[in-house]
């Protein structure tokens, strides 16, 4: 098992990476190719130290920091959250819409095209 998977739950790597996708660019570049090595490509510490010409412990603790880091932006914006908020009543509306509604209007497929795509990740 490499270190990464010891260090990160599939779980813990899910919401990293959504954390990344509003945040990342907060992070400075070596913190960010380090994150991305580690949580999105899924390399381990070693080979990355590697890469990077520095310590495993310095790429453990430079991927620690950036998810840290990640962690008090949403903390303090909570962008992650609204946007989960948001996703979740357009569902809502969708099956609200739904009962209400014909799905064979002409109109209807539009409105219901467009929350799909509001709805896609």
């Amino acid at each position: 098992m490499s270190e990464n998977k010891k260090e990160h739950t599939i779980e813990e790597r899910m919401e990293l990476s959504l954390l990344y996708d509003f945040y990342g660019a907060l992070l400075k570049e070596n913190q960010r190719r380090m994150f991305e090595a580690s949580i999105l490509e899924d390399y381990n510490y070693a080979e990355i130290a590697e890469d990077e010409g520095i310590t495993r412990q310095g790429v453990y603790d430079a991927v620690k920091r950036a998810s840290k880091l990640l962690r008090d932006y949403e903390e303090k914006l909570g962008l992650v959250a609204r946007f989960e908020e948001q996703k979740n009543l357009i569902k809502l509306l969708k099956s609200e819409l739904l009962q209400m509604i014909q799905p064979e209007e002409e109109n209807t497929n539009k409105i219901f095209e467009i929350l799909d795509k509001l709805l896609e990740e």
